[in-house]
């Protein structure tokens, strides 16, 4: 058992990784205003996928020659980007048509496959705190995405754009449990280029007009999706998120879905309705009652395994 001298020296480290985590998750909330004014314009949901991405593939590629010798890690980042990326072609499938609000929602359901994922497959029992939270987001989801909250036939895109949250839950998984022993750069790096690389085939098949920008405009918003929503918050983010864990690093980061009610309303109009609003308030509560004065992390178990 830690000493509480010790417990009280890392309670600032821990808190600013808290404030990372939230400050990523805002910019993450972006996404929809550079994805929706880029599919306006003609182009085609993976290749939006693929220009969020491919900035920091191309920036940190010198940082996978650097570690190339932790090629397992290297792997295993490829992998989650890979699942990332495909998955994230759904989320932007669905803002062509649906409020961002009610995608938000939906796309926050990521913190349940976190939980179920990190379970399963890693052996990272949650806490009673972040089932709860979890099950709060949960309800939050079927308040605002139910058949009864949208259109019948926006049901099946919706229904799509759950492959987003599996994909994220997947990749904070694979982050917290097995990219922390690289460095921060390398891990961003290898799965910004496993999303190019699983967005590939889709890009090298598809018709000029619709993977190549058309206009000043454009390629505004491509810089903007690859750096504002993609490469500096993910640096932040693969920073913080192993200090604090992944099922809270996945509840904590839920403050991405008010960010995104905050980008429908001003910048496409979008009217808030009560289900949606119920909604928002029951994931900002997930997100308070996971806080609490003491947290066993990743980071301090893999500190304390021997190297293999």
């Amino acid at each position: 058992m830690d000493k509480p001298n010790s417990a009280k020296g890392a309670a600032t480290p821990y808190a600013l990784a808290v404030a990372g985590v939230l400050f990523a998750s805002i910019c993450f909330g972006f996404v929809p205003y550079f994805s929706r004014g880029l599919t306006d314009q003609g182009l085609a949901p993976y290749a939006v996928a693929f220009y969020r991405y491919i900035l920091a593939a191309i920036i940190l590629l010198p940082a996978i020659l650097k570690y190339r010798s932790n090629w397992r890690e290297i792997v295993w980042g490829m992998m989650a980007g890979g699942v990332m990326g495909l998955g994230w072609v759904g989320y932007v499938t669905a803002l062509e048509t649906v409020p961002a609000s009610t995608v938000g929602v939906l796309y926050m359901t990521y913190p349940v496959f976190t939980i179920v994922i990190a379970w399963t497959l890693f052996g990272d029992r949650p806490t009673r705190r972040s089932i709860v939270a979890a099950g709060l987001i949960v309800v939050a989801a079927i308040i605002a995405g139910s058949p009864a909250s949208v259109p019948p036939e926006q049901v099946p895109t919706l229904l799509v754009s759950l492959a987003a949250p599996f994909g994220f839950g997947f990749g904070i998984c694979v982050l917290v449990h097995r990219l922390s022993r690289i460095a921060p750069l390398a891990r961003i790096a290898s799965v910004s280029l496993g999303s190019i690389i699983g967005l590939a085939p889709l890009i090298l098949t598809s018709e000029v007009a619709e993977i190549l920008p058309k206009g000043g405009s454009d390629w505004f918003l491509i810089v903007g999706i690859g750096l504002v929503t993609a490469l500096i918050p993910q640096l932040i983010y693969t920073v913080c998120s192993p200090i604090i864990g992944a099922t809270r690093t996945a509840v904590i980061g839920s403050i991405e879905l008010p960010t995104m009610f905050a980008v429908g309303v001003l910048a496409f109009g979008e009217v808030i309705t009560a289900a949606q609003a119920i909604a928002c308030a029951l994931v900002l509560g997930a997100i308070a009652i996971t806080q609490s004065r003491s947290t066993r992390t990743v980071t301090t178990v893999i500190t304390k395994e021997p190297e293999s």
